[in-house]
């Protein structure tokens, strides 16, 4: 015959065990999606978390990280490719040190007083008073507070016209959901030139009042 209580402590046994494979699938699940949030095809990312998501746009909260930035006068696409040769300039070896630093994503632009400011973030491994000093008076560098962003991603080309729409419905998005804007916008390119329009992803964010 059976033992009822032998029984019993088998079942308990097995449900045991399929807990812990659960446990270790779901650790393991949540691994690997907070190694893709911070790398996008290989190159790092500033750290953030999705904190929330609605239409037209998602939430995130970022952590502090360091940026390497120059400020250029000019026109959208001008001031991107002038910065952008600036600051790769730097990782590539321009600096004090002859030092090659890894290139990340994305590539940052903030419109300002007659110009832009364009930002590469500086990996993660670095402090900020272990960067080479830049050969260019140009670049300067700057450690940023945490933020919560309110973050709308799209593909194509970032022209003047794709921006302001995308800028403008993400405003309204804000507006309708009652969240105040208290920076920005900033709009962020994570694709070299070459790639085709529909595979590149931009973003445009504001910066939300906590």
């Amino acid at each position: 015959m059976y033992d009822p209580e032998e029984i019993r402590s088998e079942r308990r046994g097995r449900i045991k065990i399929m807990r812990t494979l659960l446990s270790g699938i779901v650790m393991a699940t949540l691994a690997n999606a907070a190694s893709a949030a911070e790398t996008y095809k290989g190159y790092e990312m500033p750290p953030f978390e999705v904190v929330g998501r609605a239409s037209g746009y998602e939430l995130r909260a970022y952590e502090p990280h360091v940026l390497a930035t120059v400020r250029i006068d000019g026109s959208l696409r001008s001031s991107a490719s002038a910065g952008f040769r600036t600051l790769a300039g730097y990782i590539f070896g321009g600096n004090a040190a002859g030092q090659k630093i890894a290139m990340t994503v994305p590539v940052q632009q903030v419109p300002v007083e007659e110009g832009y400011e364009i930002s590469f973030m500086m990996p993660g491994r670095y402090a900020l008073e272990a960067l080479p000093e830049p050969k260019s008076d140009d670049v300067r560098f700057e450690r940023t507070e945490a933020a919560r962003l309110a973050v709308s991603s799209f593909s194509g080309m970032p022209t003047n016209a794709v921006l302001r729409r995308h800028t403008a419905e993400l405003r309204d998005a804000l507006a309708r959901d009652g969240l105040t804007v208290v920076g920005g916008p900033r709009y962020a390119y994570y694709d070299d030139p070459f790639t085709l329009p529909w595979r590149r992803r931009n973003e445009v964010a504001f910066v939300i009042a906590e």
